[in-house]
């Protein structure tokens, strides 16, 4: 049990009293038991499990080769170890988009085998009978527009979406999610003015990235905001340390060290 105090303390009453009070809501990435084991020792509030794992640690270029048995191996390492922050688990390409019998099945499936405590989906109104049938069996749904990463291709790329004709659409959208039930709203990378007209339009709280401030939450990738790649560094991307660095720093050493016969040494060895 994490010492924050009782089992999975944050839930969808959480979410929405905050939203009421006006407290942000902290998010972000996570794909394995080592750092869910770290960030369960801060009070981050959710946890997702998203499946920019892809990119993040399967080495794909994009989220579209991500399948069901991908996350529900990553859900469930981070799930052992998760007790208090709020565990989300991304819905992969086509794993929600051909019938609300195939969402439901796969909704259930993160849950009751790799600990999910709620499910992300992309997509508007076209994905709302989805995520109604998934609510209404009792798993709580996060809502996800702007760029959405599984629909890189018919967007155009990995552009600032929600500008011109594009906003009014977004906002309808996040409406008709909010009916269907969702019970949170990711936006990314759209317009901070967006961002902030669809926040006070609804009564779900909404976590942005690339969104900027209004938002009633954020969400970074762990990797990202922990500088791995120095290389990578969108407008929305503030990095918090640059483990990359330090990581390729240590390894260079451990390799000297082994190959000039300084390590291991004396105090690492055992007598007879």
């Amino acid at each position: 049990m994490s010492k924050h105090g009782a089992d999975h303390s944050i839930t969808v009453k959480t979410l929405a009293k905050r939203k009421e009070s006006g407290e942000k809501i902290s998010m972000i990435t996570c794909y394995d038991a080592a750092f869910a084991a770290l960030i369960e020792q801060t009070s981050i509030d959710m946890i997702l499990v998203g499946d920019s794992l892809g990119n993040v640690v399967l080495g794909f270029k994009d989220t579209i080769p991500v399948t069901m048995e991908h996350m529900l191996h990553h859900t469930a390492a981070v799930g052992r170890v998760v007790k208090r922050a709020m565990l989300v688990a991304d819905m992969p390409f086509l794993s929600y988009n051909l019938s609300v019998e195939q969402a439901l099945k796969n909704a259930g499936r993160l849950v009751q085998e790799a600990g999910a405590h709620a499910v992300k989906l992309e997509g508007g109104a076209a994905v709302c009978p989805q995520v109604k049938a998934i609510v209404q069996a009792g798993i709580p749904v996060v809502g996800h527009l702007g760029l959405t990463p599984q629909s890189v291709h018919a967007l155009g790329g990995y552009r600032v979406q929600g500008r011109g004709e594009e906003a009014k659409r977004l906002l309808e959208d996040a409406k008709a999610l909010q009916e269907a039930g969702v019970c949170a709203l990711v936006l990314e990378l759209i317009p901070q003015t967006l961002a902030a007209e669809v926040t006070k339009s609804l009564r779900i709280p909404t976590i942005g990235i690339g969104g900027g401030p209004e938002t009633d939450g954020q969400v970074l990738v762990l990797h990202d905001m922990l500088g791995f790649q120095s290389d990578f560094s969108p407008k929305f991307l503030k990095k918090y340390a640059n483990l990359g660095g330090t990581i390729i720093d240590a390894v260079t050493r451990y390799d000297a060290e082994v190959k000039e016969g300084s390590f291991p040494g004396p105090e690492h060895s055992f007598s007879s």
